[in-house]
C-alpha cells in the first residue's frame, strides 16, 4: 500500500535535508501541522540520529513560523507511537498543534487527556 506521507501531495511549507512539514488534512487548531521524516520508518523511536534531531529541529522551525503568523497562545507537541497509542498512519510524524486561550474549557493536563479522566490532577 502506498505511503500518504512518503508522497503527501501536498503543500510542503517548511523542509530540511531529513524532514519535511505540511498542515494536516484533520487539523485539531487552525496551524496543526505535522513534521515528517523523510526517511520511512513506522515511528519516531525507530528514526536514525540524524533524523531525529532534524525533525526537532524542524518543529521548532515551524512553531516559530506559527507564532509568527498566528500568534498561538501555547503549542501542543505531541507523537503518536504504535496503534495503541492512536497512530493510523504508520510513518514517523510529529504533530505541532497551535493552542489559543480559551480553545478549550479546561486545557489543563495538555497530553495527558489522551486518556479520557487521566488529565485532571486537581
Amino acid at each position: 500500500m502506498k505511503c500518504i506521507f512518503c508522497d503527501p501531495g501536498r503543500t510542503i511549507v517548511a523542509e530540511n535535508d531529513y524532514a519535511y512539514a505540511i498542515r494536516d488534512a484533520f487539523p485539531v487548531s487552525t496551524g496543526h501541522t505535522l513534521v515528517i521524516p523523510r526517511e520511512h520508518v513506522s515511528d519516531i523511536l525507530r528514526l536514525s540520529p540524524q533524523s531525529y534531531a532534524a525533525c526537532f529541529e524542524l518543529v521548532r522551525s515551524v512553531a516559530a513560523e506559527l507564532e509568527a503568523t498566528l500568534g498561538p497562545d501555547g503549542f501542543n507537541i505531541g507523537v503518536n507511537c504504535g496503534e495503541a497509542a492512536g497512530q493510523t498512519v504508520m510513518h514517523a510524524h510529529i504533530h505541532v498543534i497551535p493552542r489559543f486561550t480559551g480553545d478549550t474549557a479546561n486545557p489543563r493536563g495538555g497530553v495527558r487527556g489522551v486518556i479520557a479522566g487521566k488529565g485532571d490532577y486537581s
